[in-house]
């Protein structure tokens, strides 16, 4: 089985040496620089130029049109990867073996999902970012994709969900999620304005995405199974647990983990 993990930078950084992992230089179109011997996210058919808007889905977008040889596509980011045990660290992320077995038995391979506790999925997106997308994103699911409609419905009411846009599937699957995703983007796009948003908000169309996720898993019923990841260089749980708290009492903060 051909398997690339890209892995998202936007930056040169420490890598996994793991065979089947590409580093990805993501925003390639405006933040290239000499020295960075990355795959460009802005080579062949690509969003790169919309990278500060769909953050690292730019390069799920040049997997999806450029990778065509391959038989699974993942992403994992420059500090959070997956591992299948200890030591956490660039020298053991998961085997593209590992991955191999765990495809032949499932289509999709997810992070652990992410639990709230105190919030649902929509309360903790609206707590923390603007409102309008993410009520605009389910109009846009009635009218186009109303199959999808009654998953979104009930995932948004959830406290847990696969998050991060950290994934490995089967070419199959990876063709699917990409046609519904960035499907829904597109037309997002479409109706709202960010002009005034700032750097960190306007980030909307990859924060968006990481609620789709389980959206498009679901409707589909792909078969998934979930592996440990970890963040290098630490998660900050206390912080995003006051984060959590001052959401929930109404100090929208501007911090996102």
């Amino acid at each position: 089985m051909k398997i690339k993990i890209l892995v998202a930078a936007h930056k040169k950084f420490p890598m996994p040496n793991a065979e089947g992992y590409m580093p990805i230089l993501v925003g390639a179109a405006k933040n290239y620089k000499p020295g960075i011997e990355y795959q460009r996210d802005d080579e062949g058919e690509n969003i790169s130029s919309k990278n500060p808007n769909y953050n690292e889905l730019t390069a799920v977008y040049w997997a999806w049109k450029n990778l065509k040889d391959v038989d699974a596509i993942g992403l994992v980011h420059y500090r959070r990867l997956f591992f299948d045990a200890k030591p956490y660290s660039l020298d053991n992320v998961l085997s593209v073996e590992k991955v191999e077995k765990l495809l032949n038995k499932y289509d999709v391979i997810l992070p652990k999902k992410r639990n709230y506790y105190i919030e649902t999925n929509y309360s903790h997106y609206i707590h923390a970012h603007h409102k309008e997308p993410l009520d605009k994103t389910r109009d846009i699911i009635a009218q186009y994709y109303p199959d999808y409609l009654p998953k979104y419905d009930q995932i948004m009411h959830r406290t847990k969900a696969h998050m991060f846009n950290m994934f490995i599937m089967k070419k199959e699957s990876f063709d699917s999620y990409c046609q519904f995703i960035f499907g829904v983007l597109e037309k997002l796009e479409k109706e709202i304005d960010i002009s005034d948003y700032s750097v960190q908000e306007a980030r909307v169309y990859g924060y968006i995405s990481e609620l789709l996720m389980d959206v498009w898993l679901e409707t589909n019923n792909f078969k998934d199974t979930e592996v440990r990841w970890e963040q290098l260089g630490g998660k900050k749980n206390f912080q995003k647990a006051v984060s959590l708290v001052e959401r929930k009492i109404g100090i929208k903060t501007k911090t996102h983990f």
